[in-house]
């Protein structure tokens, strides 16, 4: 076993949600021979994407009417928290870009109604140069695709619903 495929996950995960939180660009640890280096890329895409990926028309609307009048704005959140919530989305293993397709000019992996089955691929996230496979983690039916081709992505943020 290589020390790379020792590396406890959850420190990296950690590590990940640490340079989010305090919106750094770059981190690295380093203790005797082991090194860890976690970077992101901050484009201005991604305000772009941001508010339309978490508050799309069919959820905001049953939010909104359960919000007080008036307070619209208070849709978002409860949408957001909506997909974290809901066991058939699919969220982000990283930060990086998404694509979804396998290369450009090709067909996407998946669209809205195309039947998965587990371990498919349903998009690529391109990490540091390296194009990460991301495979359906239950079989069903692509009911929602939360981002656009080439979108910048966060760890933990919802990529697609398979119900």
């Amino acid at each position: 076993m290589t020390k790379a495929s020792q590396v406890d996950q959850d420190l990296i995960r950690t590590i990940a949600e640490l340079l989010n939180k305090e919106n750094l660009a770059e981190i690295e640890i380093e203790q005797d021979d082991f090194r860890v280096r976690v970077t992101r890329s901050f484009a201005k895409e991604t305000v772009t994407y941001a508010a339309p990926q978490y508050a799309p028309a069919p959820v905001a609307a049953p939010a909104a009417s359960l919000a007080p009048a008036g307070s619209v704005a208070a849709a978002a959140p409860v949408a957001a928290e909506d997909l974290a919530s809901n066991p058939g989305t699919l969220t982000s293993p990283m930060v990086g870009t998404a694509y979804r397709s396998p290369e450009p000019g090709k067909a996407a992996f998946v669209e809205v109604g195309t039947k998965v089955s587990e371990g498919q691929t349903v998009l690529i996230i391109e990490a540091m140069k390296t194009m990460n496979q991301i495979p359906a983690h239950r079989s069903g039916t692509i009911t929602r695709i939360l981002v656009e081709d080439s979108q910048p992505v966060e760890y933990g943020e919802p990529l697609v619903v398979i119900e």
